[in-house]
This record gives structure tokens, sequence and C-alpha cells, in this order.
């Protein structure tokens, strides 16, 4: 994948979870601060952690930051997975958010 075809999907997968983001006050009861900066999402819990995603166009990787540390995710072509061999990148997303707003949280990529 070039440059161009990554920022693309970076841009589209932020959008995503940002779109999802937005609805979790209404659906899921949940205080959450929600702004994009570029290619930075941040994510911030009220009395909870901040949790940052974004895009790494270099290294072609979108990388999360949250106080269990920061991952790295490359895409196969359907899945966004850790570099390192942890969960693919919506189920840790969705753990790590599950786990801040203290309800059960979906993130679909």
């Amino acid at each position: 994948m070039n440059e161009t075809e990554f920022l693309a999907l970076a841009e589209k997968v932020l959008d995503m979870i940002e779109s999802q983001a937005d609805d979790w006050p209404g659906s899921h009861d949940v205080d959450i601060d929600v702004t994009r900066n570029g290619n930075v999402l941040t994510l911030a819990f009220e009395d909870g952690p901040t949790i940052v995603v974004n895009s790494q166009a270099a290294m072609q990787e979108l990388w999360l930051a949250a106080r269990t540390g920061g991952f790295h995710y490359k895409f196969d072509g359907q899945t966004w997975n850790d570099t390192r061999g942890g969960p693919a990148l919506h189920e840790a997303l969705s753990q790590i958010c599950t786990e801040a707003a203290g309800t059960p949280i979906n993130v679909q990529l």
C-alpha cells in the first residue's frame, strides 16, 4: 500500500472510531469528550483515562496510547493487527473503552 492509500484508510478508521464515540453518551450513558486534531483522535472519559489513536504514515501504522501502554497496529488487508501479537485494534479499543466507561463498549472497524 502506498502512502496515499494508507492515509485514506487511516482517515476512514479514525472517522469510524470518532463517529462511534460521539454516539456513546446517548447509547451507553457515557460521559466522554471526543476531539480530533488532524490524524490524532482523543477520547477523554470523565473521571477516567484519556485514550489517543493516531496514524503514523511513515510506518503505515495506527498507534493507540492508553494507561495500559502504547500499541502499534498494521493493516493486513482485513484487520489492524498488533505488531507485538496482542489483540487486534478493534478488540483492544473495545476492552480499553469498556474499562474506562464501566459499561460494555464494542468498537467496530
